[in-house]
């Protein structure tokens, strides 16, 4: 297996398609769907598909950007961690102009089945952006932590009283919302995956090879059921009919 990331490291580099995330990747939950991926793709086949995948991809996520957010910057940078011992994950971000990055590991890339499920997790991460996720989860941390300071303060704790407040109250906000924007983004993921000719129900067997959260408390991602759910409609409502 080691042998096997390291020739696809490798291979990447020389795609040209490797990048450095500019901040720390969060955990990607994916749905479970009763669709057959097939067999791991060989490195090479891995790193053809990857390419072949972002390059068809992208000009249909910034077509969207444009139409949904006109405001956003809509340039993305599609391409690959550099640290090649981070775990199987992808993630959106922005770099330090704003410009918006979605990342893939290595291991990721690897652990792939076909050119479906990758099309649906870079369609997945581009939602993020296109849905102003970030910002708005950066507002309801911001808010939630100016109400838990104030709670805090209300309790006559002092001013540890009021730091632990802040920070509790930062926690919930940040992810009051986070299994709703993970649904949403898996909606508008569906629809980019499908416009640019892939199949998401295909793409969402990926999903099975991700452990269920469950729905725990101020969990960052929904049980694996809603998921399933979320595309399932979201093909019914474009008018394609789930294999589910």
């Amino acid at each position: 297996m080691k042998s096997s990331l390291a020739i696809l490291l490798g291979a990447l580099a020389l795609a040209g398609c490797v990048t450095t995330a500019p901040q720390a990747p969060r955990p990607v939950g994916f749905p479970t769907a009763p669709v057959e991926a097939g067999p791991r793709l060989s490195p090479e086949r891995a790193v053809d598909t990857f390419v072949a995948v972002r390059n068809r991809m992208e000009p249909v996520i910034e077509r969207a950007c444009r139409a949904q957010a006109p405001r956003a910057n809509c340039d993305f940078q599609i391409g690959v961690a550099d640290d090649a011992n981070l775990p199987p994950n992808a993630f959106q971000t922005l770099d330090a102009s704003g410009r918006p990055v979605i990342a893939f590991t290595v291991a990721l890339i690897a652990d792939a089945r076909n050119a479906d499920e990758m099309a649906f997790v870079m369609g997945h991460e581009a939602a993020h952006h296109i849905e102003g996720h970030i910002p708005r989860q950066q507002a309801n941390a911001q808010i939630g932590a100016v109400l838990g300071a104030a709670l805090g303060a209300a309790m006559g704790g002092g001013d540890q009283s009021v730091e632990l407040g802040q920070q509790i109250g930062g926690t919930y906000g940040s992810r009051r919302y986070a299994k709703d924007y993970e649904l949403e983004a898996d909606a508008l993921g569906t629809e980019l995956t499908l416009r640019a000719g892939y199949d998401p129900e295909r793409g969402a067997a990926f999903f099975t090879r991700i452990p269920d959260p469950g729905d725990r408390f101020l969990g960052t991602h929904p049980p694996n059921a809603d998921r399933i759910a979320t595309v399932r409609q979201t093909l019914m409502r474009l008018g394609v009919a789930p294999r589910g």
